[in-house]
């Protein structure tokens, strides 16, 4: 059953390039055709000079061969070129599919599924794919025509010799079948962990810093020394068994051709087999035995891809739990006024037994700037997550104006909503193409004026390159509230009728936050912002406050109100107000 599913999946690769796959094909049948024809010459051609020497029939006979063979060597160039050209294109179908379809799974899949383990399928296990649509395919193919055309051809000369040359390939086939899954398995195990110590440097990479402020090297280079003793140890393993099987299959393979030089001599002597029909039949075993001798790499090269191929498969079945549905409204941005409501809004993560958000109940009106505090793990960023869909909700609790969040295209939601997250991950590129990066063709005054409003741009302009300036990768070459900044602006820029910071100026003092906050309600164009934030200074500056706790919003108003209140915002706010004392 697997079997047949894997068949299946590389009948479907190849289906978009049938006729250059077809084209290989017919050539390797003509090169095989052409190599069972030349022996069949080289017989006729020994049998008739045995009996009549001539110079004339010699030179006819060399022509024709090497004209043969000539053709013979183009043709199989061809067959190379297309066979192999069809697994680089598939290579290149799958890379792409690939990556498309990653950017259709939600933030949680990714959450579960690490990028160096997704980074090495997309790499190793598409290469090994690439190996059996190419490799293995023309290998099989070549095999499959080299004894379809030469036993043919090898039982018209002498049945009794060409049965007794091939006595040892039922051998040869037993052991290729015994040895088939436990190299599979050998070749899974390898890939795993290929894998394993590409999520290790993917990591180390990432997380350089702390490596070093903790002074880990040492841990971490036993961490990596440990994953690669088990590759080692898993490739040795696999390396040991193709030790033992392709010189087996090799050695037997070979063994035919002494079969027919023992038996051949024997009949020539005796007279009862003519000396061209010997030197064919041993032209034909030798035929025979680079192909089945060839098996052994083969079944590597087919062992990989399907283990490959269950890999690949496992990430591209992935089916996204966010995605259009079939009446999916469309939404322009200029007719989006920002009005966001809430209705008995509740959400609970996949694994968890206890709500992230519960039964929760807002109406933000456009243009509005609420605040949103609370203690950390009270749901703050779960709702951020919310409002763009980045989390799977049920229909008929999120609305932005009036319609159902999960009813509008991923699209023009998304579109609508400018988020600036907790991490403000920057691309490595310039300052310029991050800010932009919503909008890669605005012009440079409207970065410019965005990077103002955001309260960056004479950071900037310090830079020796300014907007220019390569910001590393991860935007490692700014501090953290640069990055905060730089990213603040890139959410601006596409003016988008909504606005989410979550937590997204907490590395930016809070008379700089304030600012920024200012400059968002002058805006001409208002925006509805969400600015969540433990900076309750800043958020004293909003027009409404919402206070969450464990899930749960319990307390809304504004900073003067909420302070007169008994609750957790007065509470906050005094932990605050002696935080600034002592500072």
């Amino acid at each position: 059953m697997a079997n047949s599913r894997r068949l299946a999946r590389l009948a479907a690769y190849l289906r978009p390039h049938w006729r250059e796959a077809t084209l290989g094909i017919i050539a390797l049948l003509s090169v095989n055709g052409l190599g069972v024809y030349i022996p069949w010459l080289i017989r006729a051609c020994v049998d008739k000079l045995s009996t009549n020497f001539s110079l004339n029939q010699v030179l006819h006979y060399v022509v024709q061969i090497i004209l043969l063979s000539s053709a013979m060597l183009l043709i199989r160039m061809a067959s190379r070129i297309w066979l192999f050209g069809v697994g680089r294109q598939v290579e290149f179908d799958l890379k792409q599919r690939i990556f498309e379809h990653l950017l259709k799974l939600e933030p949680a899949y990714f959450a579960t599924n690490t990028a160096g383990d997704l980074i090495s399928r997309a790499t190793s296990d598409v290469d090994n794919i690439r190996r059996l649509l190419g490799f293995a395919v023309l290998s099989l193919a070549n095999t499959f025509f080299a004894y379809l055309l030469t036993l043919p051809v090898m039982l018209a000369i002498s049945v009794d010799l060409t049965l007794a040359s091939l006595a040892v390939y039922p051998l040869m086939f037993l052991l290729v079948h015994l040895f088939s899954n436990y190299l599979r398995q050998q070749q899974a195990a390898v890939q795993e962990q290929i894998s394993d110590i590409s999520e290790l440097i993917q990591e180390d990479i990432s997380g350089i810093a702390l490596i070093k402020i903790y002074a880990q090297e040492e841990n971490e280079r036993r961490a990596f020394a440990q994953r690669n003793q088990q590759l080692l140890t898993a490739n040795m393993q696999l390396a040991k068994s193709r030790n033992i099987l392709f010189p087996l299959i090799g050695g037997l393979a070979s063994v035919s051709s002494l079969i027919i030089i023992w038996l051949g001599t024997i009949r020539i002597s005796s007279g009862t087999l003519a000396v061209g029909d010997f030197l064919a039949l041993l032209i034909y075993v030798e035929r025979l035995v680079f192909p089945t001798t060839l098996l052994g790499f083969t079944i590597t090269a087919y062992q990989r891809g399907e283990v490959s191929i269950d890999r690949l498969e496992s990430i591209l079945t992935v089916t996204p739990k966010i995605q259009d549905h079939a009446d999916v409204i469309h939404l322009h941005r200029s007719d989006v006024k920002g009005e966001l409501k809430a209705k008995n809004l509740s959400y609970t993560y996949p694994g968890s037994s206890i709500p992230a958000l519960e039964n929760i109940n807002f109406t933000i009106a456009p243009g509005e700037l609420v605040a949103i505090v609370g203690a950390i793990g009270s749901g703050k960023s779960t709702l951020a997550n919310a409002l763009p869909r980045l989390l799977d909700i049920e229909s008929g609790q999120l609305f932005l104006d009036g319609w159902d969040i999960t009813k509008i295209a991923l699209a023009d939601l998304r579109s609508a909503i400018a988020y600036v997250p907790q991490d403000s991950f920057l691309f490595s590129t310039t300052i310029k193409n991050n800010i932009r990066y919503g909008d890669p063709v605005r012009e440079q005054e409207d970065v410019e004026f965005t990077a103002q409003v955001a309260q960056i741009h004479p950071e900037i302009t310090n830079f020796p390159q300014q907007y220019e300036t390569i910001v590393g990768e991860r935007g490692i070459t700014l501090s953290g509230g640069q990055r905060q900044r730089t990213a603040l602006a890139r959410a601006m820029l596409v003016n988008a009728p909504v606005l989410i910071l979550d937590d997204a100026l907490s590395s930016v003092d809070n008379q700089t936050a304030t600012k920024i906050l200012n400059n968002l309600s002058k805006d001409t164009d208002k925006k509805t912002v969400i600015f969540i934030t433990h900076q309750l200074s800043a958020a004293a500056a909003a027009d409404r406050i919402f206070v969450m706790d464990k899930g749960r919003i319990v307390q809304i108003g504004n900073h003067l109100e909420l302070v007169q209140q008994k609750g957790l915002y007065r509470t906050l706010w005094s932990q605050h107000q002696v935080e600034e004392l002592l500072r």
